[in-house]
């Protein structure tokens, strides 16, 4: 039974095995203001404590933006987050123990595409847009931008959207490696839940452990990264055994039950 919990301006539902978190600011271009921030940090709590949420999706309410960053209207209210342990925008410091989806319709600028690069996969639609155009009012990146984006799309390009600020549409968000698929306006969060659902459905200890053997890879020298991996990938090995055998067997054959792409 999907479970729901509205925590205002945030919407937490779960729709089989994925949490889908909303920010529900659709008259701001669901920018984010202090009681948003608190509530993207219960939210992103309470997906931890869900057992049955293997994943969580993040969107944002209405086919204008998927989040338009930090309400420079309601700066006060964030005033007292910025050395806040989950970060100014709610979770953008913490590290998930779980996949992460973003589902992105329209615009996804500033704080927004940090929380977009938060996520371990993005999904846009055709018209979706990308910056960081905090640039131009010299307001810092400081809910991760600044690491994730040149681990997802490399240093050079990561230096030209952080230096410059300029927009960037969904074909040159796609080419770069931003974002993971492009699909029809509308079809964001429906193509998010389908994979999430793809990826909860595979053998859990070994996802999360590869999972995080990638992740730390980023920050860690070849040699010490092969040594984590090997660690980490060890308890697993039973549950690996286990899936050959069934490949074998005939499970899975010719890609059956990897999740096929949008396009």
């Amino acid at each position: 039974m999907a479970r729901r919990l509205v925590v205002t301006p945030i919407t937490y539902e779960r729709r089989g095995s994925c949490a889908v978190v909303t920010i529900c600011r659709p008259e701001r271009r669901n920018a984010v203001d202090g009681p948003t921030a608190d509530a993207l940090e219960n939210a992103y709590a309470t997906w931890l404590a869900d057992d049955l949420a293997k994943v969580m999706i993040l969107t944002g309410e209405g086919p204008d933006a998927f989040c338009a960053g930090a309400d420079l209207k309601a700066l006060d209210t964030l005033a007292p987050r910025i050395q806040a342990e989950g970060g100014p925008l709610g979770f953008t410091r913490r590290i998930a123990p779980k996949p992460t989806i973003a589902a992105i319709e329209g615009w996804c600028l500033a704080g927004g595409f940090e929380l977009a690069l938060w996520c371990d996969l993005r999904i846009s639609t055709e018209t979706s847009k990308f910056g960081f155009t905090e640039r131009r009012f010299g307001v810092p990146l400081i809910d991760g931008g600044t690491q994730r984006l040149p681990r997802v799309v490399g240093l050079g390009r990561a230096l030209d959207l952080i230096l410059t600020g300029r927009i960037i549409d969904a074909d040159e968000a796609g080419s770069i490696g931003l974002t993971t698929e492009t699909v029809a306006p509308g079809q964001a969060l429906t193509r998010a839940l389908e994979l999430g659902e793809a990826i909860a459905a595979f053998p859990w200890d070994t996802l999360v452990a590869d999972r995080e053997s990638t992740l730390e890879a980023q920050g860690v020298a070849l040699a010490d990264g092969l040594i984590s991996e090997a660690l980490r990938g060890a308890p697993t090995v039973v549950t690996g055994l286990e899936g050959a055998q069934r490949f074998s067997s005939g499970e899975g054959r010719h890609g059956s039950s990897i999740p096929p792409s949008a396009g």
